[in-house]
């Protein structure tokens, strides 16, 4: 089981970033999805989640109104889309798959079972 995360990058304050997340060796498309991240010295935290349907999403109020979580279940795959992006954005970003199918979403880090390795995200002003 594992989960790749990709498409981080430096980029300049006001830009943006699509992160994908691709699954193998099973299937998570009957479980929420999450995005965290975590910033030097700073604890992981939660950015946001789909519910395992696709129709439900929750933010962090950092950056809501700023990025968009998206899911390709036939691809196993969710996307992260970051636009108007600022420095304090910047981080490691991790994605996580829920602890079990059809759960409801969790901000918990610790709700999490599965995680990607993370890609970094810098945001220079």
């Amino acid at each position: 089981v594992q989960l790749q995360a990709s498409g981080g990058g430096l980029v300049q304050a006001g830009s943006f970033l699509r992160l994908s997340c691709a699954a193998s060796g099973r299937t998570f498309s009957n479980y929420v999805m999450g995005w965290f991240r975590q910033a030097p010295g700073k604890e992981r935290e939660f950015v946001t989640a789909i519910s395992w349907s696709g129709d439900s999403t929750y933010y962090a109020d950092s950056v809501r109104g700023r990025f968009t979580i998206s899911r390709d279940s036939a691809k196993n795959t969710v996307y992260l889309q970051m636009n108007s992006l600022k420095p304090e954005d910047t981080a490691v970003y991790y994605c996580a798959a829920d602890r079990s199918p059809y759960g409801s979403i969790q901000y918990a880090a610790a709700r999490y079972d599965y995680w990607g390795q993370g890609t970094q995200v810098t945001v220079s002003s």
